[in-house]
C-alpha cells in the first residue's frame, strides 16, 4: 500500500528502511544464477562473502554465507564461476544496502550449460537469427576493418598481421576488450556497437584465440547474440575453437575457424590479384588477338576474289554490254528505218503514178463548169458553154460546140 506523505508530513528515513526491509522480507527465498567476480574469505571468519554478477548486464549483488555452506563447493568453485544459489534477499537497515544469504550453492556443470545453450539455439533458430538468407555479403575488398579482440592478444596479432602481409593498404580500428569472464559480455557488445555506428568501417571482426567451454559462454550471450543480429554492418565471428559452435558463429555473417582464417578470407590477397589480374589481360589478349587474326583472314578471303581483286573489271564487262547493246539498238533501229524509208518511196510512186496530176502530164484534161463541177459527160455540157480545161501546165477556157449525133 503507498504512503501518504507531503512535504509538511514527511518520513523519517528509518521508517524508509524499515519499510523497504519488510517489502523484501515477503520476497523470500530465491534461486538466483550468476557469476562469481569477487570472493573473500577472511581467515577466522565464520561468513564468506561474494559479488555475483550477471553475465549479460551490468548488475551485481552481494550474497553472503556460513563457511560452511561455502565448503561444500570450495574446491569446484572459484572467482569466474557461474553458480545457482539458493538465498533470501536481505535488507541491511543501517546501511540502506541489499544483499542475498545463501543457504546453498551449485556450481553450474558443462553438461548444464551446454544443455541451456542448446535450448537457447533452438529458440533463437525458431526467431530466424541463424537463417542463411539474412545474412550479408562481405565486401570484396573492406577499406576499414573492426577488429574486436583481446588486448596484446595472439588473435589480435594473428588478423593485424596475416591482413596485412595480404594485402598492405588495409586499415583497422581495433577496439580491445575483455574477451572472458563477467565484463566479456557487455564490453563485447559496447565494441560492436560503436564500430556498426561508424560509417567508414566495412566489416566487424569479433576474435578470441579459443579456449574452453566456460571461457567461451560469453561469445553464447543471448544479448550479444541479438546485438549482432542487429547490426548494419557484416559481421565475421574468429572464436578459433573447432570442437565448440559459439552462438556467436551461427548469427555472424562470416564464420571463420581461426582468427587467421578471419583474415584470409576478409582480405584479398595482393598476389592472388595481381596474378589473377595477369591471367585475365593474358586471356582478354588471346581473344583481341584470335579475333584481329580471323577478321584479317576473312579480309583476305574476299581481297582474293575477282571482285576485290580487279573492281573495275566489273565495270569494263558492264560498260561492253551496254555498248553492244547501244551498237544492236542502233542497228536494229537503222534496219527498221530503212525498211520505213523503202515503204514510203514505194507508196509515194504508187501515190504519185494514181494521182490526177500525172495523168494530166500525160496529155489529158479536165473540164470544169463555171461552178467548179467536173464534166463527165457530154449531154452535161449546153452548147456555147464556156468551160475551163486544166491541164498539167495550166488552165485555158473552151466554148463547147455542141455536134448532133450521127
Amino acid at each position: 500500500m503507498a504512503l501518504n506523505t507531503s512535504p509538511e508530513a514527511p518520513i523519517p528515513v528509518g521508517q524508509v528502511s524499515r519499510l523497504i526491509g519488510g517489502w523484501i522480507d515477503r520476497l523470500g527465498a530465491v534461486w538466483v544464477e550468476g557469476q562469481i567476480t569477487q570472493l573473500s574469505r577472511r581467515p577466522g571468519a565464520g561468513v564468506v562473502f561474494l559479488t555475483l554478477r550477471d553475465p549479460s548486464h551490468d548488475i551485481s549483488l552481494s550474497v553472503t554465507c556460513y563457511r560452511a555452506v561455502f565448503d561444500e563447493v570450495a574446491d569446484i568453485v572459484s572467482e569466474g564461476a557461474r553458480v545457482v544459489v539458493h538465498a533470501k534477499p536481505e535488507w541491511y537497515a543501517p546501511r540502506g544496502s541489499l544483499s542475498l544469504r545463501a543457504a546453498a550453492i551449485r556450481p553450474v556443470g558443462v553438461g548444464e550449460l551446454l544443455a541451456r545453450l542448446e535450448q537457447l539455439k533452438k529458440s533463437l533458430a525458431a526467431e530466424g537469427l541463424f537463417a542463411a538468407e539474412r545474412k550479408r555479403p562481405l565486401p570484396f575488398l573492406p577499406q576499414l576493418i573492426g577488429l574486436v579482440c583481446g588486448r596484446a592478444s595472439a588473435a589480435e596479432r594473428d588478423v593485424l598481421e596475416n591482413a596485412r602481409h595480404r594485402w598492405p593498404a588495409v586499415r583497422f580500428e581495433v577496439r580491445n576488450v575483455p574477451v572472458q569472464g563477467v565484463h566479456a559480455v557487455p564490453s563485447v557488445i559496447e565494441a560492436v556497437a560503436e564500430l556498426d555506428a561508424d560509417p567508414d568501417v566495412d566489416v566487424i571482426v569479433v576474435a578470441r584465440g579459443g579456449g574452453s567451454v566456460e571461457d567461451l559462454l560469453p561469445f553464447s550471450d543471448e544479448q550479444l547474440v541479438r546485438a549482432v543480429a542487429a547490426c548494419r554492418t557484416p559481421v565475421a565471428s574468429a572464436i578459433g575453437h573447432e570442437p565448440d559452435t559459439p552462438l556467436l558463429d551461427l548469427v555472424a555473417d562470416l564464420r571463420a575457424s581461426t582468427p587467421t582464417d578471419a583474415a584470409k578470407r576478409i582480405v584479398p590477397d595482393v598476389g592472388e590479384e595481381l596474378l589473377r589480374v595477369r591471367q585475365l589481360r593474358d586471356r582478354a589478349l588471346r581473344c583481341v588477338t584470335g579475333h584481329l587474326e580471323r577478321e584479317e583472314r576473312g579480309l583476305a578471303s574476299v581481297r582474293a576474289r575477282p571482285s576485290m581483286e580487279r573492281p573495275q573489271r566489273m565495270v569494263d564487262e558492264r560498260a561492253a554490254q551496254i555498248a553492244a547493246f547501244t551498237e544492236r539498238g542502233r542497228r536494229a533501229f537503222g534496219n527498221r528505218l530503212d525498211r520505213a524509208d523503202s515503204e514510203l518511196t514505194h507508196t509515194h510512186a504508187r501515190v504519185v503514178g494514181l494521182s490526177p496530176a500525172a495523168t494530166l502530164r500525160r496529155g489529158y484534161a479536165v473540164l470544169q463548169h463555171a461552178d467548179g463541177s467536173v464534166v463527165r459527160a457530154a449531154d452535161e455540157v449546153a452548147a456555147e458553154e464556156e468551160l475551163r480545161a486544166r491541164v498539167a501546165e495550166g488552165e485555158f477556157t473552151v466554148r463547147a460546140v455542141v455536134t448532133p449525133p450521127a
